[in-house]
């Protein structure tokens, strides 16, 4: 019996796939000025999930876009996007690497009537910027501040070796500089609350974040935003994202176990009121 697919425009074999509550996706190796950011997300990951939430034509938003991974899967996908960066070098990135997006697209004559925005500004204003109705948001916030924890220094000194960035910036208004859990959390799911009037009636928003590790204790960071979060828009299901090519650490071996954390939980809420 033939179906009217209203939500995207996969054929049922990819439907089913996506289905799946796990998934192992390893990123291919990033380009060399989006480098700069200490924890882009790919778009190839980002590209998957909004063809499943979204058909052709539809408007995407990613309130934390860094160097502009989600505009680019947008843009690929033929859906406008828009996204927002607070960090002023991030954006400027993020605007190169979606003008020469576009450029190749043009050059097969593919999607080049399409917004792909960057706006360098701050998450919690979005309402005061030009966005129109969003059909679909995804975004992956910082995991608090752990880019300026103890035990990252050998991370730290290879990135700036490499004359890359280590921490997300230097702005008091950046969540991934706040040192309380609490008050991370509580700002974190404030800005996410906030979006809710820019999203159009049942439309669905994808967080993706996992829980973190500091001072030899879990911050159940996901979980926390699932039930947080959970109380402005429900909370659908998760997905779990999985990589298998990383290299393993001996972290506590022959004392403590410190398990290698190489899995994210893309969690899917839904505007239902």
């Amino acid at each position: 019996m033939a179906y009217k697919n209203r939500m995207n425009d996969l054929d049922n074999k990819t439907w089913l796939k996506f289905q799946k509550s796990w998934f192992i996706h390893n990123p291919p190796r990033r380009k060399k000025g989006v480098l700069r950011h200490p924890a882009k997300y790919p778009e190839t990951l980002i590209q998957e999930f909004i063809e499943f939430f979204t058909k052709e034509g539809a408007t995407v938003l990613d309130p934390m876009v860094g160097t502009g991974s989600t505009l680019v899967a947008a843009l690929r996908s033929g859906r406008h996007s828009y996204g927002i960066e607070l960090n002023s070098k991030y954006a400027q990135i993020a605007k190169e690497v979606v003008a020469e997006e576009k450029a190749a697209l043009a050059e097969t004559r593919q999607n080049t009537n399409l917004t792909a925005e960057v706006i360098n500004g701050d998450a919690a204003k979005a309402l005061n910027y030009s966005i129109p109705e969003i059909d679909y948001l995804i975004t992956s916030p910082p995991y608090w501040d752990m880019l300026h924890a103890r035990g990252s220094e050998t991370q730290k000194k290879r990135r700036t070796e490499s004359e890359l960035d280590v921490v997300y910036s230097d702005d008091p208004n950046d969540v991934g500089n706040m040192p309380d859990y609490e008050e991370f959390l509580e700002k974190l799911v404030g800005i996410y609350a906030g979006l809710k009037p820019l999203m159009r009636e049942r439309a669905y928003l994808t967080i993706i974040v996992k829980n973190v590790k500091k001072g030899g204790k879990i911050y159940p960071l996901a979980w926390d935003i699932g039930r947080e979060l959970g109380k402005v828009y429900t909370l659908k299901d998760e997905k779990i994202w999985m990589q298998d090519n990383q290299r393993l650490a001996p972290y506590g071996m022959g004392n403590a176990w410190v398990s290698n954390t190489f899995h994210h939980y893309c969690l899917q809420f839904r505007k239902e009121d």
